[in-house]
């Protein structure tokens, strides 16, 4: 059972997205996307079984997005994950591969439906935020 979570430590969903595998018991595979970007198909892979469009797998907040111009309606699929490739600060993160799927969690808690174990304990977010009770269930 192993799950991938391409992950930035500087991101705040992105570690509460690893805690939340974490507290289901399950140590992931912790790959620092932006000292160790994915390769191509890696990358699409991810992209296609998450079930995104890849202009959506894109960050545009704090990436060079606007300098590339990569808001180019004409621009292909393909010169996007280019982009993405030559500046992985422009993945959508953090993205989570398990068995069953991969997600983009957006909403750090949106691994738990994702993961094959359940969480086994109560959570909050690093904001304080409770998304996991006292009984390990899921509070909305």
């Amino acid at each position: 059972m192993i799950v991938t979570i391409y992950h930035n430590p500087k991101c705040g969903t992105s570690r509460n997205t690893l805690a939340l595998i974490r507290n289901a018991g399950i140590e992931p595979v912790i790959v620092e996307y932006l000292t160790t970007p994915p390769d191509r198909d890696t990358l699409k892979s991810l992209i296609a079984r998450s079930g995104l469009a890849v202009r959506d797998a894109i960050r545009e907040k704090g990436t060079p997005f606007a300098e590339l111009g990569l808001d180019d309606p004409m621009l292909s699929d393909d010169q996007l994950i280019d982009a993405m490739i030559e500046h992985p600060i422009l993945i959508n993160r953090p993205f989570v591969d398990a068995p069953d799927g991969a997600r983009l969690c957006r909403l750090s808690e949106l691994v738990i439906d994702l993961l094959p174990s359940p969480q086994q304990g109560p959570f909050s977010k690093e904001d304080g935020e409770v998304v996991i009770d006292e009984n390990g269930q899921r509070v909305r």
